[in-house]
């Protein structure tokens, strides 16, 4: 075991940091696309209610009825029409955070509901969904960082580095 002085500790945290902001940087891009992937596939179930997020509410029958009409197979597919909101969920990753959602204005609509249609959650139920997944990949990330590759994480700790690379 190395024994520092507080000169030479804080030497080396001032060290770590490049390979700390990567590990995390890397930790964020995995979590982010699970929440992405989870999120995608969501669009078009009746969703069941998870952590603060309501059940998703019946499509009204008359816009059922507007789909069916309009030929889109089967008119019972919640937040799916053409698919443009689904393949328009995306991510970005910055230095220590993960921003995942939508750019196109109805997202916000299906998010949290208007006066006219209830919410149909998806970011925030994807984002608890993947909750241990988070924690764990983020959890690899600030430790590996930390030792450099974390070749000094002993298995005891219970970072067996399977989520990695996801």
């Amino acid at each position: 075991m190395k024994i520092f002085s507080p000169g030479q500790f804080s030497r080396h945290l001032l060290s770590i940091i490049p390979a700390e902001l990567t590990a995390m940087r890397e930790g964020l891009k995995i979590v982010a696309k699970g929440i992405q992937k989870t999120a995608k596939s969501e669009i078009s179930h009746y969703q069941k209610s998870v952590g603060a997020f309501p059940a998703w509410a019946p499509l009204a029958e008359s816009t059922v009825s507007q789909k069916e009409s309009l030929g889109y197979s089967p008119p019972d597919n919640p937040l799916l029409r053409t698919g443009e909101y689904r393949d328009s969920i995306e991510y970005e990753v910055g230095a220590l955070e993960a921003v995942i959602g939508s750019k196109l204005q109805k997202a916000a609509w299906f998010e949290f509901g208007t006066s006219k249609m209830p919410m149909r959650p998806v970011i925030g139920p994807a984002a608890f969904r993947n909750k241990k997944k988070i924690q764990k990949t983020l959890g690899i990330a600030v430790v590996s960082g930390f030792y450099q590759n974390g070749n000094r994480i002993h298995e005891s700790l219970g970072y067996d580095f399977e989520t990695q690379g996801e």
